[in-house]
């Protein structure tokens, strides 16, 4: 066996060991006969993209382009790599740079995620109209991704579309009965749809903190006070209350990757 083929096995063993310190789930022996069953270069290839993916999972953005760099230099390009590096960049503020890449992207495999990276983009820009229109299409090429559900509804609720919300946020919550994200999303929903006893029942059910409680009557409060007024782009234009960035969808969020496991409700960090 070469050496960067047993370098390349020997990763996958070390990630399998991060299971207990940093939560990662350990993967399974198919994983691990694959990676022997590959060429060194496709070993290297994998596991580089691989890092590339976890950097960008902890938030490591600015890391990641520096790695995607060195990537392209040993490997040359690829659709993956792109759609990191458009990642990477929305995420840096260099909206303009990762629309030209998530724009190339649409057209070919990654279609699905350059969709809803542009719809991200838009809805940071306060185009919340034009952030539903691109996230319906990141939901047209994957139907079951609960995330772009979710997105496409909360942007449809900041548009003030509220009764198109309904149904991506409804297949959200149904497709993911225990993602409090797409519980809170729906809640927020209802409640915006006078049905505050409803929503009220659904928190309690699904056992969300009291400062996701907290966030999600002050959103239905935001967007009943904008609802009267709209911007050039077509949105609902945001409550000086608003918040600016967040996980999912930023300025303002999709709302509430914060309302999973932490306890920091109202810690921003942009996805």
């Amino acid at each position: 066996m070469t050496a960067p083929r047993m370098l390349a096995i020997a990763a996958v063993l070390v990630l399998a060991g991060c299971a207990t310190k940093g939560g990662y789930n350990q993967p399974p022996p198919a994983a691990v006969q694959a990676a022997q069953e590959q060429t060194p270069e496709q070993d290297d290839r994998a596991m580089y993209l691989s890092l590339i993916h976890r950097m960008q999972d902890e938030g490591a953005y600015f890391a990641s382009l520096a790695h995607i760099d060195a990537y392209r230099q040993r490997f040359s390009g690829s659709a993956e790599l792109d759609l990191l590096q458009a990642d990477a960049l929305r995420n840096t503020d260099k909206p303009a740079e990762a629309s030209t890449l998530y724009h190339a992207l649409t057209k070919g495999p990654q279609a699905g995620p350059a969709w809803h990276g542009l719809g991200l983009i838009a809805a940071a820009q306060g185009q919340y109209a034009e952030s539903a229109t691109l996230l319906g299409k990141a939901v047209a090429m994957d139907p079951l991704n609960v995330d772009y559900l979710g997105d496409l509804g909360f942007a449809r609720l900041r548009a003030g579309q509220v009764a198109e919300a309904r149904e991506p946020l409804a297949k959200a919550a149904e497709l993911a009965p225990a993602n409090q994200k797409a519980v809170a999303n729906l809640a927020l929903y209802t409640m915006l749809s006078g049905d505050g006893a409803r929503a009220e029942a659904m928190i309690q059910k699904a056992g969300l903190s009291q400062a996701a409680r907290d966030e999600i009557y002050r959103l239905s409060m935001s967007l009943k006070r904008a609802s009267s007024s709209t911007t050039p782009a077509g949105g609902v234009r945001a409550a000086a209350a608003a918040p600016s960035t967040v996980d999912g969808i930023a300025a303002p969020p999709s709302m509430l990757e914060r309302f999973g496991d932490r306890s920091d409700a109202h810690q921003e960090n942009p996805r």
